[in-house]
């Protein structure tokens, strides 16, 4: 199984804004009140539109959707929490803690994706958890060792451990559970979503070991990462909190390898991390601002992989 992938599927932001719904427990989100609605809008398609310019410079094949439609889903352009691809051609749709993001699940996306080519063999729908109040956010949630056939998760109001255990049946996968954390006016609180604060490449880790407060949790992930060869390269929780654990290593042009980030989190990282990232590939970086703003996420939310198989 191939851990990375040189096919992005991306959503072209429309009416984003701070979500309500999503800021219950998204405690990355800030307020953009500062800007007007139409000053947020064009600076988040300014930065959509460069960050889809850099990833097709390098190689990247990006799907990029473009709704027509008036339907309220301002965090639309973080698909990976709805749908994943996958190498054996399905597709897995998620259940979704906000439920205006549940209209993001649209059959047009699925359609683009197969007009563009890709052979769906078969759609995996967890969405009626919905019903039962549980979710699981996709590759938000899931940080998949593709190779290794590893699922690691923070568990959180977004991310239920017996959907969790599910995909992990379904799909052949060891569940690596934990819980992360970050400080929010003096209290622990549950990290929303696991790419935050953790990403796994070919052959290196990028984690906050320091927003996993159990000490077994800790020693659990590390005996997991090492004994798949994996270097770990850690970072703190101040550089999470400027998006450097929200990452995702992707094949562009001649087979190379490349990590894309937000300038964000590029700028929050140390001469000796970014050495020893730049080790194993270049790193990609764009400037995110509004988009980290309003969603309290950043380049690896953006952009849902597709390992499905193409027609010739």
């Amino acid at each position: 199984m191939k851990q990375t992938t040189n096919a992005i599927l991306l959503v072209r932001p429309k009416n984003i804004r701070t979500n309500e719904q999503t800021a219950l427990n998204n405690y990355y989100q800030k307020d953009p009140s500062e800007y007007t609605f139409s000053a947020t809008q064009e600076m988040a398609k300014n930065e959509f539109d460069t960050f889809v310019e850099k990833l097709n410079s390098v190689g990247v094949k990006t799907l990029v959707f473009d709704s027509k439609d008036e339907i309220d889903t301002p965090d639309a352009h973080f698909p990976n929490n709805w749908i994943s691809f996958h190498e054996n051609g399905s597709v897995v749709l998620y259940p979704m803690f906000a439920k205006n993001r549940r209209n993001e699940r649209r059959t047009a996306v699925l359609d683009f994706v197969k007009a563009n080519k890709f052979k769906i063999e078969n759609i995996v729908d967890y969405s009626d958890s919905e019903r039962d109040e549980l979710f699981l956010e996709g590759t938000g949630s899931l940080i998949l060792d593709r190779t290794n056939r590893k699922a690691y998760c923070a568990l959180s109001q977004r991310a239920n451990k017996e959907l969790v255990l599910k995909f992990c049946s379904d799909f052949g996968y060891t569940s690596v559970i934990f819980q992360a954390n970050q400080s929010v006016d003096g209290k622990r609180k549950a990290i929303y979503h696991t790419n935050v604060m953790m990403c796994i490449a070919e052959t290196f880790a990028v984690i906050c070991l320091d927003s996993i407060d159990d000490e077994k949790e800790k020693e659990n992930i590390l005996k997991h990462l090492k004994s798949d060869n994996k270097e770990v390269i850690t970072i703190t929780e101040d550089q999470v909190d400027n998006f450097a654990g929200n990452l995702l290593q992707v094949t562009g042009k001649d087979d190379e390898r490349f990590l894309v980030m937000s300038t964000s989190a590029y700028n929050s990282l140390g001469a000796e991390q970014i050495y020893r990232i730049e080790q194993y590939c270049e790193i990609i970086h764009s400037s995110l601002k509004m988009i980290e703003m309003c969603g309290g996420g950043s380049a690896r939310c953006m952009m849902a992989e597709i390992f499905l198989k193409q027609e010739d």
